[in-house]
């Protein structure tokens, strides 16, 4: 797929960052750079991966002349760098705005002067019916690239992006806090047992965003038709797994959250086409001469119905235990757990 190509991850030392480089590391891929700045983990990854197909480049997608000092020779970018906390940017929303707004701008403009061909942008659920800073700056996020995608000519520079739930096990994300809790003989937490969320596991992701690559035409959102969980089942699915009695303890909806989560919302399901396993929502590529959309109207629509995480399949405990086990970091610290 990227034989003798170069591609570069924006905040490349995260965890799609690290799933890329297991995926393609070992292939015939002439480089991959690592786009970030933090050097304490762009060091922890050259000591684990030892491979000089890697580059490693101290940078922010906040300032335009670094990213830009990134790409040259570049074919193809992968824009992750995010800030994705919500409580983080519900605190400190101008600094998500700089970093996922401002940021992917200018990682966009960088790549159409530097020639790559095709930029990928990562979005979340989050971003449709965003609640809180976080996904409304990721919304934004998708109405600049989509809005950037027309100003340059597809087979000159694509832009595209995906959008997923969330990723298990991932940086930040609720497993890795179970387990904890679980080693510290603390009670597992959740916010509402009833909640649900879309789950995916990082190799997932990595194959949304080349299906994006494959498929996608300039301006268009990708949506992988993901499963779904309750947070009460995930969490006695972990503690099924290590077999823990710890108790599951209610703590209450946070700030900023919602009870379910949305992939597809009703207003795109207008015009969004149904690939099977993925949903394609293209630009809207109407210029400011859409006065007959006032007057007129657009009778067209589609017949789907908006995606969200509680009317998608909504995996039993048993799935999820399944689905956990496959992943290295449940391995790991099971492994670990049961030589203690």
């Amino acid at each position: 797929m990227f034989t003798n190509k170069t591609i570069l991850i924006t905040g490349g030392t995260g965890s799609f960052g690290n799933a890329v480089l297991e995926r393609f590391l070992n292939t015939d891929i002439a480089e991959i750079r690592i786009f970030s700045r933090d050097e304490k983990k762009q060091d922890d990854m050259r000591h684990l991966y030892k491979n000089d197909k890697i580059k490693y480049y101290i940078g922010d997608v906040r300032d335009y002349r670094s990213i830009r000092d990134a790409l040259s020779g570049v074919d193809f970018v992968f824009s992750a760098a995010a800030l994705k906390q919500v409580p983080s940017c519900e605190f400190f929303p101008m600094e998500a705005v700089k970093t996922n707004v401002v940021g992917t701008d200018n990682v966009l403009t960088a790549c159409i002067n530097t020639g790559v061909k095709k930029v990928i942008c990562l979005s979340t659920d989050k971003a449709a019916y965003p609640i809180n800073a976080m996904g409304t700056s990721k919304a934004m996020m998708e109405k600049v690239f989509v809005a950037k995608s027309r100003t340059v000519a597809e087979d000159k520079t694509l832009i595209c992006g995906t959008r997923y739930g969330n990723v298990l096990c991932s940086r930040g994300s609720v497993v890795p806090l179970f387990v904890e809790q679980i080693k510290s003989e603390k009670p597992l937490t959740v916010t509402e047992p009833s909640m649900t969320r879309f789950i995916m596991t990082l190799e997932e992701a990595v194959d949304l965003v080349l299906y994006a690559y494959e498929h996608a035409r300039t301006g268009d959102i990708l949506v992988q038709k993901a499963p779904a969980s309750t947070i009460g089942d995930l969490a006695q699915a972990v503690k099924e797994i290590f077999g823990a009695d710890n108790e599951i303890k209610t703590i209450g909806i946070r700030h900023g959250e919602k009870m379910y989560e949305t992939l597809l919302t009703n207003e795109e399901c207008a015009h969004a086409i149904d690939l099977g396993n993925f949903y394609r929502v293209p630009a809207d590529n109407r210029d400011l001469n859409y006065d007959k959309y006032f007057t007129d109207g657009n009778g067209t629509r589609t017949k789907l119905t908006e995606f969200n995480s509680s009317n998608t399949e909504l995996l039993t405990v048993e799935q999820i235990k399944h689905k956990l086990l496959t992943l290295k970091y449940i391995q790991d610290e099971l492994k670990a757990w049961e030589n203690r």
